[in-house]
């Protein structure tokens, strides 16, 4: 039966072009974007899996406890790899790096650009899978000026010319020193956790920090934390054992630090690595992982409740074949099994076509999701997986047909020629209720997460970023500064320039300050930036209470934002919550004293007096509330920075304006290519991951929706097929177009009204908790829900008025002919 059901089926699809096509296709879609989003999670899921010792390479963590909380960071003290190894059992090699990427400029010959990459250790390359294809990853780092390149940052450099001819070759680093090239290393997997262009020896971060290494007299200091620390276990050590023995590691080597160590494993850094009060929560990026799976397995069930509606809507056409083969001796198991193969076989031609809508589909989606996705045909575990898929809607999406079709009585089909109403109406309709409550849920999420988006960006940021840029000048600025700014004042185009430390919308260093008044035990994390004088008209910050500095080197004094100075007024008791404005008056607060310990035993101190109180401002977290932050004014010489914030005029020509900037800045900056951002364009690139939410959540809406409504197109179609009779009698007593299409289109939108009833609790709860992991969020909204049912029945209405109205044109003389 299996090969003589061939040409039965083409013959049955050739007669049935258009439903044929919208069973094919509707299953097509679902199973292409199902196929889709498991290539997203097949990558998500292989992070790291080309390390050979994956299961043995662990990152330390660090847990501080802060104002009764605890708190999880990466950053380690910088002697603790040597203690590590020396004086930890079963910690096998460890290696630092540094805590981000940085960005240098290469230059050789008259080439440079600029690339991103960081500082290691040499034992790196020993405990992460780095092949060298040029160099010899033993000695690499022998030199303290080495640089190793991957592949295609050397090809960029060098052009293409062997690997093994660039060893020994000498780089310019950003215009200031040779670096020997003595490494090539294969490029790094996408779903790498290490990503860099270049690595060259932590010791020069040592010595750009400050730090002398090679004088006894100036140690490495524990209560200096800055890089991250890597570890490689011995084989088949336990890691709980080693976490035991690091446990007050930290306590024993820094006696006023209680900090606590522990292994986080390489397993975990991509989909695991949510912290909260110190312990692993088991969320962070698997959430999303989790969450696309089942849209995936939604969005399948939908496609396969679509077959089985379009397959029974379709049924009063097959109730003679079933009735005359039950006749000539065929058994129901006989034909339910015969139907679920002809649903098998739809099945895999509906896989095949969507293999070719994956293909076609695909640079769209990598475009969508940020990846380098592909298709692999001679992967066994894609086809596999394709086969399970094909399988899995073949059963589902046939199995209630099948048992259904076979259940028609011979007697009742052949002599009426039409079956009798039964439970099966209900499950047909119940089917739809569940489509479209999936869909209705999918659209109420799409205009959450836009809401939420939009929220966020039209907050108060307590500066302005409009026609604020930031210049990256790559190198310390401060002592040419005023030459800069006065420079840039003459251009016209510029209203006001100044230098930071810190990018305006990152977080930054922290330290602990004291002032009088402050309970002793109040530990809080206070963020600190250094500034010149113009800083807070060029952001346009706002200033609440006292004075600006007085000088470009008013190092004595400091700015304070609302939340810090709630931490110091006495009338709050030193609690930093509430709103700005609530319970304190700022103008108490200028003219206190800060200050900050500058040696290990709190002796000696650091006093600054307080000028001025700003607005609070939102850096790091956009979705959080600012935290206290500090800003200084220290004289050139004390401190130095690379970061040039320039608010321009308003014009309408802002390309000429930044032309005159570019002319002025290359003039103090030559060597150095014109690096700039507008903050606006920042603060919109900081919504990377909920813009993806956004686009996917609205590309599946789409999708359930359309499938959906092939579904509702099919059992429009059967129900106006069953009534045609009736409907003929209604037209021959006068009944109008209008009124049969209400008639027909009335039941149908009872069923996505109760849809709406179901998906509208689901997707409120769903989005509740969604938005509780953010502390600025929306208020969930009536109109959200109304608009998304309004929608979802509109949609609706469309997709059935097709079939009534076309029923209710039809000829009453052809229904009722042969009465």
């Amino acid at each position: 039966m299996s090969t003589k059901i061939f040409p039965f089926l083409f013959r049955r699809w050739r007669k049935n072009k258009a439903y044929s096509v919208l069973n094919i296709f509707g299953l097509a879609m679902g199973i292409a974007c199902a196929g889709l989003i498991f290539l997203w999670i097949e990558d998500e899921r292989s992070y790291d899996n080309f390390n050979t010792k994956k299961d043995r390479l662990y990152k330390i963590e660090v847990n501080m406890a802060v104002d009764g909380n605890v708190s999880t960071i990466g950053s380690t003290p910088r002697p603790l790899m040597d203690v590590l190894k020396k004086e930890i059992p079963g910690v096998r090699n460890a290696a630092r790096a540094s805590d981000e990427n940085r960005k240098i400029l290469l230059g050789w010959g008259d080439r440079s650009l600029y690339a991103t990459g960081g500082y290691a250790d040499p034992s790196l390359f020993s405990m992460f899978t780095l092949p060298f294809v040029a160099g010899d990853p033993r000695t690499a780092f022998n030199q303290i000026y080495s640089l190793v390149l991957t592949e295609t940052e050397a090809r960029k450099i060098f052009g293409p010319v062997p690997a093994a001819s660039l060893i020994g070759k000498s780089l310019h680093v950003d215009n200031i020193r040779d670096y020997t090239v003595t490494g090539i290393v294969k490029d790094l997997p996408a779903n790498s956790g290490l990503q860099f262009e270049w690595l060259a020896p932590f010791a020069i971060d040592i010595l750009r920090q400050g730090i002398d290494t090679l004088h006894p007299d100036r140690p490495l200091v524990w209560n200096s934390y800055g890089p991250m620390t890597y570890v490689e276990l011995e084989p088949g050590v336990d890691p709980h054992t080693v976490d035991k023995e690091m446990a007050g590691l930290i306590h024993r080597k820094d006696p006023p630090r209680n900090h606590q160590l522990f292994l986080f494993p390489m397993r975990d850094w991509r989909l695991y690595d949510q912290f909260e009060n110190g312990k692993q929560t088991g969320g962070g990026r698997i959430e999303y992982v989790n969450l696309l799976s089942l849209v995936a397995w939604i969005i399948l069930l939908i496609a396969c409740i679509n077959f089985m509606n379009l397959a029974t809507a379709r049924s009063q056409q097959r109730a003679r074949e079933i009735g005359v083969r039950k006749v000539l001796g065929a058994g129901r198991k006989g034909l339910a099994l015969r139907f679920l193969l002809e649903a098998l076989y739809l099945s895999a031609v509906a896989g095949v076509l969507a293999v070719g809508i994956m293909a076609l589909a695909l640079p769209a989606f990598n475009a969508l999701v940020e990846k380098q996705l592909f298709l692999a045909p001679l992967r066994p575990d894609h086809w596999l997986g394709l086969l399970s898929i094909i399988v899995c809607c073949g059963l589902v999406a046939g199995s209630y047909p099948s048992f259904y079709l076979s259940s028609f009585k011979p007697i009742i089909v052949l002599k009426a020629m039409k079956l009798p109403a039964g439970s099966d109406a209900w499950i047909r309709k119940g089917l739809v209720v569940l489509q479209f409550s999936l869909s209705i849920v999918f659209i109420i999420a799409t205009i959450i997460i836009f809401r939420q988006i939009q929220y966020v960006k039209e907050r108060n940021l307590g500066f302005h970023k409009d026609q604020l840029i930031e210049i990256d000048m790559q190198h310390a600025m401060a002592g040419a500064f005023e030459g800069i700014r006065q420079e840039l004042l003459q251009t016209g185009a510029v209203a006001y320039a100044a230098m930071a430390d810190h990018s305006i919308l990152k977080g930054g260093n922290t330290r602990d300050y004291d002032w009088p008044g402050k309970p002793v035990n109040m530990q809080v994390n206070i963020a600190h930036r250094n500034v010149s004088n113009d800083f807070i008209p060029a952001s346009g910050m706002t200033l609440l209470a006292g004075s600006n500095f007085a000088s470009p080197t008013d190092s004595s004094h400091v700015l304070v934002t609302a939340t810090m100075a709630r931490l110091m007024s006495t009338e709050s008791k030193g609690e930093g919550g509430g709103k700005e404005g609530e319970g304190i008056n700022y103008g108490d607060i200028p003219g206190k004293v800060i200050r900050f310990p500058i040696n290990e035993e709190k002796t000696r101190f650091e006093y600054f007096t307080v000028a001025g109180v700003v607005s609070d401002y939102v850096y790091g977290s956009l979705y959080g509330d600012p935290g206290p932050l500090i800003l200084f004014c220290k004289a050139p010489g004390y401190w130095d920075a690379n970061l040039i914030y320039v608010r321009m005029k308003e014009t309408r020509n802002p390309s000429q304006a930044l032309a005159k900037i570019q002319e002025v800045i290359q003039g103090y900056n030559k060597g150095y290519p014109f690096q700039y951002a507008y903050v606006d364009d920042q603060f919109n690139a900081q919504f990377k991951t909920e813009a993806l939410m956004a686009d996917t959540a609205k590309a599946f809406a789409i999708l359930a929706i359309l499938i959906s409504c092939l579904g509702l197109f099919g059992l429009a179609a059967y129900s106006a097929e069953q009534r045609t009779r009736e409907i003929g009698i209604r037209k021959v007593l006068g009944a109008s177009v209008a009124g049969i299409t209400g008639l027909l289109s009335k039941d149908f939108l009872q069923l996505v009204a109760i849809s709406c009833l179901i998906a509208f609790p689901v997707a409120g709860w769903l989005a509740h908790n969604w938005l509780q992991q953010y502390t600025y969020r929306i208020a969930l909204s009536g109109w959200i829900f109304v608009m998304a049912g309004v929608l979802a029945l509109l949609i609706a209405w469309v997709t059935i008025a097709s079939q009534a109205i076309r029923a209710a044109l039809a000829n009453p003389v052809v229904a009722l002919r042969s009465e």
